[in-house]
């Protein structure tokens, strides 16, 4: 063996264990560059320009009766999932940790609130439509398949 190669692999064995990470660190939630403490310590008014337009002009317009309702008693309820139809109501910091049923027009789908949900709608997240994966062609679909081989 030649003395270069030897030292080359050597080095080559060291740059991997250098590259290599030990153990993941999990990084902290930030919105904004706000904490998931700090957003749940502002106040609605604090909070409104950090989030997007829509959810923000939703939010300073004001919600109709059945939307404060259904955002007091997620505040307040002990049920482990509230069920609802309201799908429109953006995310806030105060809901994360929650379960929420959310109507898709045929069922309840169970979705957990988490800190990444923040300003999003319910409804983002139980999909109402459901993918219909197809297969290949059918019988007189093209021409090839007009022509079955006999057996």
């Amino acid at each position: 063996m030649v003395k270069g190669q030897a030292s080359k692999a050597a080095r080559r064995k060291a740059r991997k264990r250098a590259g290599k990470i030990g153990a993941r660190r999990k990084r902290e939630f930030t919105y904004r560059g706000y904490t998931l403490e700090e957003l749940q310590s502002m106040t609605l008014n604090e909070l409104l320009p950090l989030l997007p337009a829509r959810a923000r002009r939703s939010y300073q317009r004001g919600l109709n009766k059945e939307q404060q309702r259904f955002i007091e008693r997620l505040k307040s309820d002990k049920k482990e999932i509230l069920r609802t139809h309201r799908r429109e109501i953006f995310v806030l910091p105060e809901f994360v940790g929650k379960k929420v049923a959310v109507y898709t027009g045929k069922e309840y789908k169970i979705v957990e609130i988490i800190p990444e949900m923040i300003g999003h709608c319910l409804g983002e997240f139980a999909t109402t439509r459901r993918f219909e994966k197809h297969s290949g062609p059918g019988v007189g679909a093209t021409r090839s398949s007009k022509y079955m081989p006999l057996k």
